[in-house]
């Protein structure tokens, strides 16, 4: 079976004996038009099916007006909120958005930059992915003159707009809470540290576990892609040490859900025994048992931020004299799995 072809609006100028020009000008509301001729070829292109090819008739005019969004994955309520905040920017300024995701694959990430540069796409909006580490890809995007901004995860030699919170400070302030709730042995499930948030959250644990003289056990620092599996591997890991920990911060929700799937198998108090923190404020984490503290990334705000930072591009009448890097405060919100002192809980 051979496809059908579709019609074009030489196909509608063929069947009005009219210029495809005519029909153009028509389909464009063009005052120089008759409104007789407007009505016939909206009637004709209604019979035909006529669809216009947008994305063609951008291009001719330089701009394609759609912008490219690489996340690792959609299904998380933080990087779904980034993605309806910046839509909403884009959208009023005539902006659309293509998604995709990495699934945390390096290889998939390059294949998304890929489309989205054959898509003509007239700037991308990315986070990294977790496996990556060779930055090629994101150059080339550069080296195409294409705007390139990074939110969450990014990487400082890439030299491009970056928006995302205080992760080295946000790891000071879990464990600012965890000693004030009297833990001593606090560990740290967190990612890897070729990527730079995660390093920040890593440095920042050790930093502050040294400021207030805690010991600090390499046992106690583990690092993986922070699924929920990996949260439940790394948190039986903790468990089985002969000197085990009175409180764990891990650096995302999911694996957090992990971790506290574990704790509550087992049967162990929390918070009482083992305190919990995770990081990313993801819905789930107010409505399992214990509610996990968490911190809130402001991602709403990420994403109108990093919207706002590409519009800034497309203004050619401003010259930018130097790269947007916005960095927000994160904030902590207390809930159960770490409220050990019975203190009024943020929710």
């Amino acid at each position: 079976m051979t496809n059908k072809k579709k019609p074009t609006i030489k196909d509608i100028a063929k069947v009005l004996n009219i210029s495809a020009a005519a029909v153009s000008k028509a389909l464009h509301d063009d005052p120089r038009i008759s409104e007789k001729t407007k009505l016939a070829v909206k009637k004709v292109s209604k019979d035909l099916n006529y669809q216009p090819n947008h994305l063609a008739s951008a291009l001719r005019k330089g701009k394609s007006k759609l912008v490219g969004v690489i996340v690792p994955k959609t299904n998380s309520h933080f990087f779904s909120s980034v993605i309806q905040s910046m839509e909403t920017v884009l959208n009023k300024e005539g902006y659309n958005i293509i998604i995709t995701q990495s699934n945390e694959s390096y290889k998939k990430e390059c294949d998304n930059i890929d489309t989205l540069l054959f898509t003509q796409v007239d700037g991308i909006i990315a986070s990294m992915a977790n496996e990556t580490t060779d930055l090629e890809y994101f150059e080339k995007i550069k080296s195409k003159g294409i705007p390139l901004i990074l939110f969450d995860r990014g990487e400082n030699n890439l030299n491009v707009d970056y928006i995302g919170i205080n992760d080295y400070d946000s790891s000071h302030m879990i464990v600012e809470h965890l000693v004030k709730q009297g833990c001593k042995r606090i560990a740290h499930i967190g990612g890897y540290r070729h990527t730079r948030i995660f390093n920040n959250r890593i440095r920042g644990y050790i930093d502050a576990i040294k400021k207030h003289e805690l010991p600090f056990e390499r046992t106690f620092l583990v690092e993986s892609s922070l699924t929920t599996e990996d949260g439940r591997v790394k948190m039986s890991e903790l468990l089985a040490l002969k000197n085990r920990p009175d409180a764990v911060y891990v650096a995302g929700d999911y694996a957090a859900l992990g971790a506290l799937q574990v704790l509550n198998e087992r049967g162990i108090d929390i918070p009482n025994d083992i305190a919990l923190v995770g990081f990313g404020n993801e819905p789930f984490t107010s409505m399992v048992t214990p509610a996990i503290s968490s911190v809130n990334q402001h991602s709403a705000e990420i994403g109108k931020q990093a919207a706002q930072t590409f519009l800034a591009h497309t203004k050619k009448t401003v010259v930018r004299q130097k790269l947007n890097k916005i960095i927000l405060n994160a904030e902590l919100i207390v809930r159960h799995s770490s409220n050990i002192q019975e203190k009024p809980i943020i929710v």
